[in-house]
């Protein structure tokens, strides 16, 4: 009885055992390639899954995520005859698990070799300077080409990336020279633009100085002009007022001594007295009337009279 039950509790066991190993959860992005009897039979998807015992087997599980490959820098010869090492770098994607699994032995190696080929077929078809400066070039070629070639394979390329691209030693040493050389002769080219505008400027400065200089000379010498005429009108215009005042004031004076009852001989020096007044002692020559000098005459006689 007891090893009845040992028997019956193993049996259940391993029931229990074959039952868990034949159910199985597919995670999400995977999927698995079932076999029976050795030969494909079907993929499983994301979800729960029962293969039959002893016949289904889990062939192949495939990760349906985007897979990055970093492939080691080859040897690579380009049209003029320069060796240098380039790496690139492969972003890819299972689109279908039978094709993976079945489609060649290993996926990666296969890539690994097929990019390698593919890369010196389109770099030896370029020069030095177009394989430093066509990475995009580069790269869109080998997507498209690796993309067919690996489709077959359940594989699709959806990127491809030159990581590094090491030209020889000599080679580099000569770039560098040449790019310290156009360095230099843009310095060379900026400085000369900057000191031929700054002299430009100068020109211009020196040039507008000049005029604003001569704008104030101008304008200076014209209110200096105005000036002199203004103060010449003014002491014209003094002089006269003088002049016509001393002449009222003479005219005012005989006026009166005629108003006075003096007589002719009066009248005659006291216009003598006037012409001295107007010339104010700046006139070296004073011209009299005859008929004034006749009667000055006869002042001066009849006081010799007087004086006898």
């Amino acid at each position: 009885m007891e090893a009845g039950s040992i028997a019956v509790l193993i049996i259940v066991g391993l029931l229990i055992i074959i039952v868990s190993t034949c159910v199985q959860i597919v995670p999400q992005a995977h999927s698995y390639v079932i076999e029976r009897l050795g030969a494909f039979k079907e993929t499983w998807s994301v979800g729960l899954h029962f293969k039959v015992p002893f016949i289904d087997k889990v062939a192949r599980k495939v990760n349906l995520k985007e897979q990055v490959a970093d492939f080691e820098p080859q040897p690579v010869i380009t049209r003029d005859n320069v060796t240098m090492q380039i790496d690139t770098i492969i972003f890819y994607q299972i689109t279908d698990p039978k094709l993976y699994a079945y489609g060649v032995e290993n996926p990666i190696v296969a890539i690994k070799n097929l990019t390698a080929t593919t890369l010196r077929n389109i770099v030896g078809d370029l020069e030095l300077d177009e394989t430093l400066t066509s990475r995009e070039t580069i790269n869109a070629r080998m997507r498209s080409e690796l993309d067919v070639a690996t489709d077959p394979w359940g594989i699709k390329v959806n990127r491809v990336e030159l990581k590094n691209i090491i030209p020889p030693r000599d080679i580099q040493e000569a770039m560098e020279k040449q790019m310290r050389a156009e360095r230099e002769k843009r310095e060379q080219i900026l400085r000369a633009e900057g000191e031929k505008k700054s002299a430009v400027l100068i020109a211009e400065g020196k040039k507008e100085a000049a005029i604003l200089n001569a704008e104030a000379d101008n304008r200076a010498a014209v209110l200096k002009a105005d000036a002199e005429k203004q103060k010449k009108i003014l002491e014209a215009e003094g002089e006269a007022e003088a002049i016509l005042k001393v002449q009222q004031a003479t005219a005012d004076g005989i006026q009166a001594i005629k108003n006075a009852g003096a007589d002719q001989a009066v009248l005659t020096i006291k216009s003598l007295e006037a012409f001295a007044a107007a010339a104010d002692g700046q006139a070296t020559k004073i011209i009299i009337p005859s008929d004034i000098q006749g009667i000055a005459g006869s002042v001066k006689a009849l006081a010799e009279v007087i004086k006898e």
